[in-house]
């Protein structure tokens, strides 16, 4: 072999386009049971209920115009009645919303699915409801109302536990359907006659059943809202942030504050807008900064709210572990020529495949026993196992055990700086950065007094006298018999 460090070079590449291989059937396999848990997911959402998102209450009285016109003269005189539908709208002058939301996991298989039932108590300050007046086209036309209503319209009705209105310490009669144009899906309640002829006071008890995220569109004067959770990991979103927020291992307090001249949610749900379903970020997250700001492009109506995300989901932290396989194969096949340059031993390059099929395998094992148990005890599990075997085979490929266990610490240290890596996600491109430069440094000061050069001069060296002699061993075999006892050699 002319040239035997660029041809254990050029080896040495095939190995890592294998792994490569490797890896990417292993982060398509991640893809692939991370879309198992969305449609398990979205099977939980169809049976319980979706994504919550809660507008209102609003006050409505329907009314019509009625007017009679003459047509025709003489003999063909003939008055017609016609009539035209009104709408009186009005919005909350005060509205405060004092909610809590208790976690109910759900399960499919081995996916689970962040349920959870909030109970909200609504206190909504009316103003004097003024009835539609006839149009400046009929000014003596009749206008004929029916009772004012009180509605919520909701993203997913299903999620409806309980629900009481009252009025004046009255409980209302709660009937099905908010009557709004494009939010149809909720709850409505009859107004007693009179009462809104007054300003008044209204409060709703709402027992809510969701799936993921809660949200509410601000649509009073002025917006209140208080929401606490036993959850510990919460995502604020949406077009507003909470003005407070609390955040502690056993949950959270967030309390907003909406002025109506910030949002435009009572102009858009008067104009038929779409109260959207909350959509998901890239990330997984229930919001996104992405998201919220495509709301109003998309027609909808803009709320704030919160999503219980989870932080250790397996699948997120398995696709982000595998993305740092080739780093990870990369300095374990540099750390091994390392020693094989310093200690003069020859590793060949079916040992180096070994290898990197071991730290592959290291992800497969992480992702299979993360779906069985938490995510630290598998990849505990899995580093240990994979720690384990390498040392055990770098002490024969490197020809001792301390240079076995010196390889095995190695990778230890690998395994606990991607550990961290993927727990420290606002500071994971500082770690990586300096991992590497740690890496590299070492590296360099390790190979400071080697003449490259003359190291591959001598291993071409080396290379041809063994090819050579190893010929002439071949030819020469049947002489080279060993003499027998007593006889001079």
């Amino acid at each position: 072999m002319k040239f035997p460090l660029l041809s254990k070079l050029v080896a040495l590449g095939a190995v890592i386009v294998a792994l490569l291989i490797s890896l990417n059937a292993v982060h398509g396999l991640v893809n692939e049971r991370r879309s198992r848990q969305l449609e398990a997911e979205q099977s939980v959402a169809d049976s319980l209920a979706g994504q919550q998102t809660v507008l209102g209450p609003v006050l409505q009285q329907r009314c019509e115009e009625v007017w009679t016109r003459t047509e025709g003269t003489g003999k063909d005189q003939k008055t017609l009645t016609e009539r035209r539908d009104l709408l009186a709208t009005a919005w909350p002058s005060k509205l405060a919303v004092d909610a809590s939301a208790t976690i109910e996991p759900r399960y499919r298989g081995l996916f689970k699915l962040n349920g959870y039932v909030a109970k909200n108590t609504i206190v909504a300050d009316w103003a004097v409801l003024a009835p539609p007046r006839p149009g400046a086209d009929h000014p003596d036309a009749r206008v004929v109302c029916q009772v004012p209503t009180i509605a919520v319209a909701l993203s997913d009705a299903r999620g409806i536990r309980a629900a009481v209105v009252r009025v004046g310490g009255q409980s209302l009669d709660v009937l099905p359907g908010s009557l709004l144009k494009s939010a149809s899906r909720g709850l409505h309640a009859e107004v007693p006659a009179g009462v809104a002829d007054a300003a008044f006071r209204s409060e709703i008890t709402l027992d809510l059943a969701g799936t993921k995220s809660l949200a509410w569109a601000p649509v009073g004067e002025q917006t209140t809202l208080n929401l606490a959770s036993d959850w510990a990991h919460p995502s604020f979103g949406g077009r507003f942030l909470p003005t407070d927020r609390q955040v502690t291992p056993q949950g959270f307090t967030a309390r907003w504050q909406v002025s109506a001249l910030a949002t435009t949610a009572r102009h858009a749900a008067q104009n038929d807008a779409t109260l959207c379903e909350i959509r998901e970020a890239h990330d997984g997250s229930a919001y996104g900064t992405e998201v919220a700001a495509n709301d109003a492009k998309r027609g909808c109506i803009e709320t704030f709210g919160v999503g219980f995300i989870d932080p250790v989901n397996g699948y997120v932290l398995n696709d982000r572990a595998v993305k740092y396989g080739i780093l990870f194969v990369v300095l374990t096949f540099v750390g091994v020529g390392l020693v094989e340059l310093t200690k003069r031993l020859r590793v060949h390059p079916v040992q180096y495949l070994l290898v990197g099929f071991a730290l592959t395998v290291f992800f497969l094992l992480l992702l299979s026993l993360s779906e069985q148990v938490s995510f630290s005890l598998a990849y505990l599990c899995a580093s240990t196992a994979c720690t384990g075997l390498l040392t055990f085979y770098g002490s024969f490929v490197l020809r001792g055990v301390k240079p076995g266990l010196v390889l095995g610490a190695g990778i230890g240290l690998l395994y606990g700086a991607l550990y961290a890596l993927l727990q420290m996600e606002q500071a994971a491109l500082v770690l990586g950065s300096v991992l590497l430069f740690v890496v590299l440094a070492a590296v360099m000061i390790a190979t400071r007094r080697i003449d490259w050069y003359a190291m591959a001069a001598q291993l071409r060296d080396d290379a041809l006298p063994a090819q050579h002699g190893a010929g002439t061993a071949t030819r020469a075999a049947p002489v080279s018999a060993k003499p027998a006892p007593g006889t001079a050699s």
